[in-house]
């Protein structure tokens, strides 16, 4: 995996990143660090990596399990340290996931399996933060199962 950041200028705070796949996002420090808040700080970067990670396992493993998923979101809460380096501290993953006849079991056991086996970005965040997980279920009757069969 390569990636590139690029300071934008020699005013302000503002870094390019373009990844190895070929997609570009835009970073920018506080006010009181010299940025203008034009875009995400790259700690706020990192948790929402993060949280990338761990919906799309999340999601995986219910397509895998047949569940009949919908939606995921995923609200991030965290702390960091008051000293540098300022590390996350905390961080708590509150899932609300969105189906048809979704097993709370199969939720639970998915979320565990993501944190513990497959997502490297919460797993190597683990080493400094404390996490939690939380989880919600939302049942979906609106539209058709994708696992219904059409005659």
């Amino acid at each position: 995996m390569e990636a590139t950041v690029r300071w934008t200028g020699t005013s302000g705070m503002s870094f390019l990143a373009e990844t190895g796949s070929g997609h570009a996002v835009l970073m920018d420090g506080a006010p009181e660090g010299g940025g203008r808040n034009l875009a995400p700080r790259p700690m706020e970067m990192l948790l929402l990596g993060t949280g990338g990670c761990t919906a799309y396992d999340v999601v995986l493993i219910l397509r895998k399990s047949k569940q009949d998923v919908r939606g995921c979101d995923l609200k991030l809460s965290a702390e960091r340290a008051e000293t540098e380096p300022k590390v996350f501290t905390k961080i708590n993953f509150h899932f609300v996931v969105r189906g048809r006849n979704l097993k709370p079991a199969t939720v639970e056991r998915a979320i565990k399996l993501s944190h513990e086996k497959y997502c490297s970005a919460s797993i190597m965040l683990e080493k400094t933060a404390s996490m939690t997980h939380s989880f919600e279920i939302i049942e979906d009757s609106e539209l058709p199962s994708e696992h219904d069969v059409q005659a």
